[in-house]
């Protein structure tokens, strides 16, 4: 039934994903003991920071900033699990907690769903489980001096990332979001992850993938060519493809340019708040964004438009406003999924 009223929705309007997570809980301002809460008072590593947990610590907070995107005008909203596998939890000591984390997560993000979908029930609105990249990478050495040393293997990935998909699926997520990919091979071992999490529970969700170009080069991290990126990843039935993070809406223009021309799905972008400034801060204003996120729709490159680091409702508000006056980027030919 979600997958059936997603497909809808995409073929009748551009759907629009929420923004920042992190910007929104640094707002709240939170300490030590926030982040602990009653679960992890006595965790012997600092916890501060890890903002994922805060969907088992400080679930109402979480639940409320959902709720915020989804007032603001998003459709989709994405878990708390950017760092949700037991790789990146590694270094919090946290390993042993992923299936309840992810799945807390996913719940969280479904009631504050179906909220507002018995409000507006013309109006569905969707979750996805957020996939991050972790903080290891499959195809590159973190040791110049060592460039044939991984410090992760393929399998391992695999295994991580299908602990997380477990407590997604169960919690609710109605899409896969594997995002912020900076290393292929990371996102290969999370769609053979999901594969075989299909296979064993005999359902199929549908799978959107983000990348991230890191600068001017134009390529990924692991260094890939926008196009490359789209190939390596073709033969998967994804739901859609597109970018996210490292660059703001201007700078991301020319590399959906190309997804547009070649992607064989439907194409998605969530862009930052424009560029780091000295401090670290992401400053463009909702209206300068929504200003440069209008070339996307006036050259209708664009099926699903959210935000990255530095956005906040106020942004997504913006560009809700901009993207309900276009029609989305016309379904390929060769759509696969």
């Amino acid at each position: 039934m979600k997958n059936e009223q997603l497909l809808k929705a995409l073929k009748e309007r551009i759907l629009v994903l929420d923004g920042a997570m992190g910007t929104m809980i640094q707002q709240h301002q939170l300490s030590e003991e926030d982040f602990r809460g009653e679960r992890f008072k006595n965790h012997p590593q600092p916890l501060k920071g890890n903002n994922d947990i805060l969907s088992l610590t400080k679930p109402e907070i979480i639940k409320e900033i959902h709720r915020q995107y989804f007032n603001a005008g998003a459709d989709i909203v994405e878990t708390n699990t950017f760092s949700g596998t037991s790789v990146a939890q590694a270094d919090y000591g946290l390993q042993d907690i992923l299936y309840d984390l992810n799945y807390q997560s996913a719940k969280i993000a479904k009631e504050a769903a179906e909220e507002f979908t018995k409000l507006q029930p013309d109006k569905p609105r969707f979750v996805a489980g957020s996939i991050g990249p972790t903080n290891k990478t499959a195809s590159m050495s973190p040791d110049v001096n060592n460039p044939g040393f991984r410090a992760i293997s393929f399998d391992e990935l695999a295994t991580a990332y299908k602990e997380q998909l477990l407590g997604l699926i169960d919690g609710g997520a109605d899409i896969l979001l594997v995002e912020t990919v900076f290393d292929t091979l990371n996102a290969k071992a999370a769609l053979f992850a999901i594969n075989e999490v299909f296979e064993e529970k005999n359902i199929q969700l549908p799978i959107m993938v983000s990348g991230t170009i890191t600068d001017n080069s134009g390529r990924t991290l692991s260094g890939q060519t926008t196009e490359a990126f789209l190939i390596s990843l073709s033969h998967m039935p994804l739901l859609s493809i597109g970018l996210n993070c490292a660059l703001g809406a201007k700078q991301m223009l020319p590399y959906l340019q190309i997804l547009n021309e070649k992607a064989p799905f439907y194409v998605s972008a969530h862009p930052n708040a424009g560029l780091p400034n000295q401090f670290g801060e992401y400053d463009e204003t909702p209206e300068l964004m929504q200003q440069q996120i209008k070339e996307y729709l006036d050259l209708n490159l664009i099926n699903i438009i959210g935000g990255c680091c530095g956005t906040t409702p106020e942004h997504i508000k913006a560009i809700a406003q901009a993207a309900k006056n276009y029609s989305p980027r016309p379904l390929p030919e060769n759509f696969l999924a």
